[in-house]
């Protein structure tokens, strides 16, 4: 390897490069299944009492991973620079590259240029594909909760829902209808309790919640003031099922949920939207600050083990310190996430911790700053060697 790394800083850039793509792309993976193994917990239990296909429940899944990305990157990203790092300087190729002249900024070019490629990808993904495929999945659940409300009336028994509707079904065909129904509706909202006779009914969900469209059938109550029994027979009628624990309505796009369009232009005939327009503002600046945090993870790392004297023993130290610095800039990061919301001193806090360390790490790796360190470190040597000589 040596040898061939005297050749130039091109095949140097290269073989450095491609060990950092190949790391990042293997802890990419590694996070990313322990991510989807522990997302697809969520919808086990969903998927099981709906009835769902398999497939149904690995399409929820993935379209869950996306914006977990904008954790899974940046840390990938700071792994593969510690790693394949220190692993040049254990094996003394980091040292053979800065005898032959190579300045700390030549030697991370490589790292630097990976992570800016990363935080493009990241762009796209915390722009539109995160976004789009979030909201799809909270649709998607939607569709398989509806589902699975029909199959909260089980063939053959009476069924509560809720404390004061009972549902008998006699039978469901292979189109998901109910057939032979019987339902006594006793809600305090009606003026007295219903009984429905119907042949057929079907599962609606609308904009109001959730109804059950039944055909053919009579509708019969009590009058307590007349003491008679009337009766109403109906081609089609509409019931109105009670909200179970999950809402199944049709939702308010979160602004997680929103592309980085829809953030910028709120519907301003809906005034919920209106009243959220910061937090779609904010929501707008972290999309574009988060990408960025994979260049100021890699530039901590570069920092922390191509300045300073290095040890062929190791660097354990500065690893340590290295992965330190960058839990707490990702911890003091969500926080000014958080705060960002509250006050827009939140939202420079925010900027702030993403791009001062990329500035002064590209200062502290700049070979102007090279020149003047080694300025500094000879030149007392040489007046001393020069006083001794005399």
């Amino acid at each position: 390897m040596f040898s061939s790394l005297f050749f130039g800083k091109d095949i140097y850039d290269r073989y450095v490069f491609k060990n950092l793509a190949l790391a990042t792309l293997v802890t990419s993976i590694v996070l990313a299944a322990i991510i989807l193994l522990t997302q697809s917990l969520r919808f086990l239990e969903l998927i099981i009492e709906s009835g769902a296909s398999s497939s149904a429940f690995w399409l929820l899944t993935l379209m869950a991973l996306p914006r977990f990305f904008e954790v899974i990157l940046p840390i990938s990203m700071m792994i593969s620079c510690l790693f394949v790092y220190n692993k040049l300087i254990s094996d003394s190729e980091i040292v053979v590259m800065r005898a032959s002249g190579f300045s700390p900024m030549a030697l991370a070019k490589p790292a630097l240029s990976l992570s800016l490629m990363v935080s493009i990808l990241l762009l796209f993904i915390t722009t539109w594909l995160a976004p789009t495929s979030l909201s799809n999945m909270q649709q998607m659940r939607q569709v398989i909760k509806a589902q699975y409300s029909t199959l909260l009336f089980r063939e053959g028994i009476f069924n509560q829902i809720g404390e004061e509707l009972t549902v008998y079904v006699h039978n469901k065909n292979s189109a998901g209808e109910l057939e032979g129904l019987i339902i006594h509706d006793s809600r305090k909202t009606l003026d007295a309790p219903v009984t429905v006779l119907a042949k057929k009914g079907i599962i609606l969900v609308s904009d109001e919640g959730q109804q059950v469209l039944v055909y053919e059938g009579s509708r019969q109550d009590f009058s307590i003031k007349t003491g008679t029994v009337n009766r109403l027979d109906f081609d089609r009628y509409s019931i109105d099922l009670p909200e179970g624990k999950d809402d199944v309505r049709l939702r308010w796009k979160e602004p997680d949920e929103r592309t980085f369009w829809e953030l910028l232009n709120p519907d301003e005939t809906l005034k919920r939207d209106m009243s959220n327009k910061y937090v779609f503002w904010v929501e707008a600046h972290r999309r574009i600050v988060a990408p960025f945090l994979s260049v100021s993870f890699t530039i901590i790392v570069l920092v922390f083990l191509l300045l300073g004297p290095i040890s062929r023993r190791g660097q354990r130290k500065r690893v340590v310190m290295a992965a330190m610095s960058v839990v707490l800039l990702q911890s003091l990061f969500l926080a000014g996430v958080n705060q960002s919301v509250q006050s827009i001193f939140g939202l420079i806090f925010m900027y702030a911790l993403v791009f001062l360390p990329i500035i002064l790490g590209l200062f502290l790796l700049s070979s102007l700053l090279e020149k003047s360190r080694h300025k500094w470190l000879y030149k007392p040597k040489n007046n001393k060697n020069l006083k001794e000589a005399s």
